[in-house]
């Protein structure tokens, strides 16, 4: 099992009101999956995906990453997993903006220790993957949110992590551009990557193979995707 919550809690204490953003959850997903986790503002989906990319831990139960339990590692330890095995998307892009496509893609590789010679090919060869071999040397401003988007999958793909963790990453795209998203997805997964995506659209949800839907800080249906 590549990721499994058990019995995982997130509390939030405001003076003397206990907000419980997680409550008492269960979750495993196996390497390859594709899921969906889905709910409206407010339901918990933003904190599961903070704990499931080890960017916050629980207040209560257990986070079993790979087989390691995340819930009690130290942050050093939390963000060395995290940059070598988790790779993010997120609604916004997070791209640096003076920098080139290629640049923005080489980063992680350069941060993960990759010779020069090796991180530029492969940088090349990932915005190859998602469409942009035409557009290597744009700045995000001279690029569409469409292919932003496909820059910021590429970037996070640059150190082969076990899964990608997706937020929203349609959600500042116009439906053409969503669906052609979507769709690199798809293939990831085809290809045997693990997905994650993070949602408020049952339309997005029902491109995955799975959706988990989340109201109030609880799972209230995990469900196969048809078709």
């Amino acid at each position: 099992m590549l990721i499994e919550l058990k019995d995982v809690s997130k509390i939030y204490r405001m003076g003397k009101i206990e907000v419980r953003a997680l409550d008492n959850v269960s979750l495993a997903i196996e390497e390859g999956e594709f899921v969906a986790i889905i709910g409206p503002s407010g339901s918990g989906k933003s904190t599961m995906l903070n704990i499931l990319g080890c960017l916050d831990a629980p207040s209560q139960g257990d986070y079993i990453f790979n087989g390691k339990n995340i819930s009690k590692l130290h942050d050093n330890e939390m963000a060395e997993i995290r940059n070598k095995n988790i790779g993010f998307v997120f609604q916004n892009f997070n791209l640096l903006p003076k920098l080139t496509a290629l640049e923005n893609v080489e980063l992680p590789l350069i941060y993960g220790g990759e010779k020069p010679s090796t991180y530029r090919r492969k940088a090349i060869e990932l915005l190859k993957a998602v469409g942009l071999s035409d557009r290597i040397h744009h700045k995000p401003t001279e690029l569409s949110s469409g292919q932003q988007q496909r820059v910021t999958i590429a970037r996070a793909l640059a150190t082969d992590p076990s899964v990608i963790l997706a937020d929203e990453p349609t959600g500042n795209l116009d439906t053409k551009s969503g669906i052609e998203i979507m769709k690199i997805f798809q293939k990831l997964n085809e290809e045997g990557k693990t997905i994650v995506i993070i949602t408020h659209d049952l339309s997005i949800a029902r491109s995955t193979k799975r959706m988990v839907h989340i109201k109030d800080g609880k799972i209230v249906r995990n469900e196969k995707v048809e078709g």
